[in-house]
């Protein structure tokens, strides 16, 4: 029976990006084989995808995708755990097909999702797929979200920015449809890839956000001006209110290609519309980014190696 040492672990676990005890599993199986432990770990890859289910993946890849009538378009984000997974030609290639799956599908929840079938072989369900694509690619992987849009009045335009770190869609309604038109669609969508806003107009703000800003804001005002009268506290919140509307609003936001540095986003699709004889509205938008709100976990391979040594 070969030694099984943790250098031997490491490099099974480099090579297969399976974890620590299913290598020195596979090692011990094999004795000390690599290639034949490799082997192992592909023959048992259902066994490892299950394993794989409590690591962080964080990294991945969003993809945006509209009909050839530009009338639906989609966003999702499949989440590996790290970068160099996300630039693999493989792993894009199915995040295209979860992309072609959401355009297709009748659903808006995950979990029902993930319990259709999948369109690309039927005997499957679209979590069996993920599963497998987990076991071929040695990573966690994750559907993490979805988003689908339709405009019958006017079309879907979107952007995708370095490879799929940031997309956008965005839902134009229009009497217009040119090439003009489309090249404002693209622009908005990039302002939004930019400078992350979470509405689109201030209409859709929350009335409940907007007290707690206002109390926030107050509070702060009379910490820094305890003797100014109610009104000029006032007048001091509702323009810090407003300053943050315009960087929170898409409409609101200072349109960052103005040559004057003051045009906000509304006006500029209004100059677009006026050139072009046509009434544009930008109704809503979505925007996402990989990995936006999970926490990475940064793994340190010494100490995963101590903690499990008692084990060796």
């Amino acid at each position: 029976m070969a030694n099984i040492t943790a250098s031997m672990v490491k490099e099974l676990r480099e090579a297969s990006g399976a974890g620590m005890m299913d290598c020195k599993k596979a090692l011990t199986a094999t004795d000390g084989n690599m290639e034949e432990a490799i082997d192992f770990l592909r023959k048992n890859g259902q066994m490892k995808a299950a394993k794989k289910a409590d690591r962080i993946a964080a990294e991945g890849l969003c993809m945006a995708i509209v009909s050839d009538d530009e009338k639906r378009g989609v966003a999702v984000e499949v989440n590996s755990e790290t970068d160099f997974v996300a630039k693999n030609e493989k792993f894009q290639n199915y995040v295209h097909q979860v992309a072609e799956q959401v355009m297709s599908t009748e659903e808006s929840d995950l979990d029902a999702f993930l319990s259709e079938n999948w369109k690309f072989d039927e005997s499957k369900t679209v979590r069996d797929a993920l599963t497998e694509q987990i076991a071929v690619i040695g990573e966690n992987m994750k559907i993490r979200r979805f988003r689908k849009i339709a405009e019958e009045n006017g079309f879907i335009g979107s952007y995708t920015h370095m490879g799929g770190k940031i997309v956008v869609l965005v839902d134009v309604v229009t009497d217009v449809v040119n090439d003009a038109v489309k090249e404002m669609a693209k622009n908005v969508a990039m302002q939004a890839a930019a400078m992350r806003p979470q509405y689109c107009n201030q209409d859709e703000v929350d009335e409940e956000y907007l007290a707690k800003e206002k109390e926030i804001f107050m509070d702060a005002a009379k910490n820094e001006k305890p003797d100014a009268p109610e009104k000029v506290l006032t007048g001091i919140v509702m323009g810090r209110i407003n300053k943050e509307l315009k960087e929170i609003c898409l409409m609101d936001q200072i349109y960052v290609k103005a040559e004057d540095g003051k045009q906000s986003v509304k006006q500029y699709i209004d100059e677009v519309a006026k050139a072009n004889g046509a009434k544009i509205t930008v109704k809503q938008f979505v925007r996402f980014e990989t990995g936006e709100g999970i926490e990475k976990k940064h793994e340190d391979f010494a100490a995963e190696v101590a903690a499990q040594r008692k084990d060796m």
